[in-house]
C-alpha cells in the first residue's frame, strides 16, 4: 500500500465520521487540513490533545484550516468523546486501519511488558492543493499545538 510522503499529494481516502457523515479528504480541497492520529478516546493525553485543538480552533479557522482527529475507536465512542469535551471538529473512526496504514502510524508498542500494535501519536498538515506539507511523529502533547499553529500560519 502507498504511504504518504512529504511534498507529495495525499491519496484520497474515506472514513466514517461523527455527525453521521463520511469523511472524504477530497471534499476539503481548497482548505488546509490538519489530521491528528491518537491512540484512544477518553485517555488523559488524547483528551488534552483534543482540548488543545479545541481551545485554538479560532486560530486554525483564521488560516482556513480544518481539523480532524483519527483513532481506531468506533463512531459511537467518538460521538460521546466529542460531546463530552465539546470538540468543534469531527472525529474519524479507522477501525479497519486504512488511514493508519496510509500514514504509517501503527507500530509495535510496549506497555507494562506487553507488546501490541498501536497508534503512535502523529499529526499531518495537508495544504489547500492536497499536498502533505508537514508531519510530526511521536508527538509530545504539551508543546505540540504551537508547532502546528506556526506551520499552518506559514502556508
Amino acid at each position: 500500500m502507498t504511504k504518504v510522503e512529504l511534498n507529495q499529494p495525499v491519496p484520497d481516502f474515506e472514513l466514517p465520521s461523527t455527525g453521521d457523515t463520511i469523511f472524504k479528504l477530497s471534499d476539503y480541497a481548497g482548505k488546509n487540513v490538519v489530521i491528528y492520529f491518537y491512540p484512544k478516546d477518553n485517555t488523559p493525553g488524547c483528551t488534552l490533545e483534543g482540548q488543545n485543538f479545541r481551545d485554538h480552533i479560532d486560530a486554525f479557522n483564521s488560516h482556513d484550516t480544518v481539523i480532524f482527529g483519527i483513532s481506531r475507536d468506533s463512531v459511537r465512542v467518538h460521538t460521546n468523546f466529542k460531546a463530552k469535551h465539546q470538540f468543534p471538529f469531527e472525529l474519524l473512526s479507522d477501525a479497519e486501519e486504512t488511514a493508519c496504514a496510509l500514514f504509517d502510524v501503527l507500530h509495535l508498542k510496549k506497555n507494562y511488558g506487553r507488546e501490541y500494535m498501536g497508534i503512535v501519536r502523529s499529526t499531518f498538515l495537508i495544504d489547500k492543493q492536497g499536498v502533505l506539507k508537514q508531519e510530526w511523529r511521536k508527538v509530545k502533547v504539551k508543546e505540540h499545538l504551537e508547532e502546528v499553529l506556526a506551520a499552518v500560519a506559514e502556508l
